[in-house]
């Protein structure tokens, strides 16, 4: 009788943690813009500049942040920061993050780009994440296609 006692109380307390965990809309991620920064070596270095926007009740509070960026269907990009930040429920916040290119990502993306008609048009996939403490960490995934300019005309 006591452990028939003990597995209802441990399947109600089962049950109410299962409410704790809040559904949640995916966060809407929208790269705004890309910089250079100075690189070192045979690296390349940018600032991703990504606006967030978090369609939730509750807030984000977040301290680290991730990213990996790929171009053309090929790893191209990856970066991280230690930054916190808060977004609230219902609003949106602009995050700049270091990302790195390594050399043999460039000439693998130099060679892919070779075999493409066009500079317009590359799909990009940027993925990743604000870190939140163990149950607060949010993943993102953003896709869309990237214009790159081509060369420009004599005479323009």
């Amino acid at each position: 009788m006591f452990v028939r006692c003990c597995l209802i109380l441990l399947l109600c307390l089962g049950l109410n943690a299962c409410a704790l965990f809040h559904n949640r809309d995916p966060l809407t991620i929208s790269v705004i813009g890309i910089d250079p920064l100075p690189g070192q070596d045979l690296e390349l270095r940018m600032a991703v500049k990504i606006r967030v926007q978090n369609p939730n009740e509750a807030p984000v509070d977040f301290n680290g942040i991730a990213l990996n960026l790929e171009v053309n269907d090929q790893p191209l990009a990856a970066g991280v920061s230690d930054q916190r930040g808060h977004i609230g429920r219902y609003d949106e916040a602009m995050l700049v993050v270091p990302v790195s290119i390594t050399a043999f990502a460039f000439l693998r993306q130099a060679y892919g780009l070779s075999r493409v008609e066009s500079l317009q048009g590359l799909p990009y996939v940027l993925r990743g994440k604000l870190a939140g403490g163990p149950l607060g960490t949010v993943r993102f995934t953003d896709k869309g296609k990237l214009d790159l300019p081509g060369p420009t005309q004599a005479g323009w």
